[in-house]
C-alpha cells in the first residue's frame, strides 16, 4: 500500500463526506472537500509515475475513485436541481461504455491508457462541478458554457476511445 494508493483510497473516503456536506447545505465546505479530492487525483498519478509506484491496484482504483467522485457530485447536483438529469445520464453512460471497453481489452491482454481527450473531459468536469457548487450569479454564463463544453468533451472522448481501440472488438480471446 504505497502513497499513491493511499491517496486514491483517501479520495474514495472523501466522496461520502463531500456528498453529506453538499446535500446538507454546506456548499463551501463541500467545495473544499471536492478540491482536496481533485488534488489527490492529480497527486496520486504524478507520484506513481515519478517514483515508479504504479500498481495494478492503482490502475484499477484510481479511475474508479474518479468516477465515484464525479458521478456522486453530478447526482447530488441533480438532486439539488442545479444540473440537468439528462446530461448526468450521458456522462455516466460514457463512463460505462469506456469502462466496458477497458474490460473487453483487459480480457484480450490489452491495457487502454487514459487519453488526452479523457483528461480534458475530467478537468472540464471538475471545473464545471466547481462552478455549479459555488452557484455565483456573476459566473452564470461561464457555468453554462462549461456545461456544454463538458458535454462535448464527454462525447468526443467516448468516440475517441472507441475509435482508437476498435481493434479490441475483433480480437479473438
Amino acid at each position: 500500500m504505497n502513497l499513491p494508493n493511499k491517496l486514491t483510497l483517501f479520495r474514495v473516503f472523501l466522496v461520502p463526506v463531500f456528498v453529506f456536506l453538499l446535500l446538507t447545505g454546506y456548499q463551501w465546505a463541500a467545495l473544499g472537500v471536492f478540491f482536496l479530492a481533485c488534488f489527490t487525483d492529480f497527486a496520486d498519478g504524478r507520484i506513481a509515475r515519478k517514483y515508479n509506484l504504479v500498481t495494478n491496484f492503482g490502475k484499477f482504483m484510481d479511475p474508479l475513485a474518479d468516477k465515484l467522485l464525479i458521478c456522486s457530485a453530478l447526482i447530488c447536483l441533480v438532486e439539488l436541481k442545479a444540473f440537468p438529469a439528462w446530461i448526468t445520464i450521458v456522462i455516466i453512460a460514457r463512463e460505462f461504455v469506456v469502462s466496458g471497453l477497458r474490460l473487453i481489452a483487459a480480457d484480450a491482454g490489452i491495457v487502454i491508457a487514459a487519453s488526452w481527450w479523457g483528461k480534458f473531459k475530467t478537468a472540464s468536469q471538475m471545473i464545471m462541478i466547481t462552478l455549479l457548487v459555488t452557484n455565483i450569479e456573476k459566473f452564470k454564463y461561464l457555468t453554462e458554457m462549461m456545461i456544454w463544453l463538458t458535454l462535448a468533451l464527454t462525447l468526443i472522448s467516448m468516440i475517441d476511445y472507441i475509435w482508437q481501440n476498435r481493434a479490441v472488438f475483433s480480437k479473438k480471446t
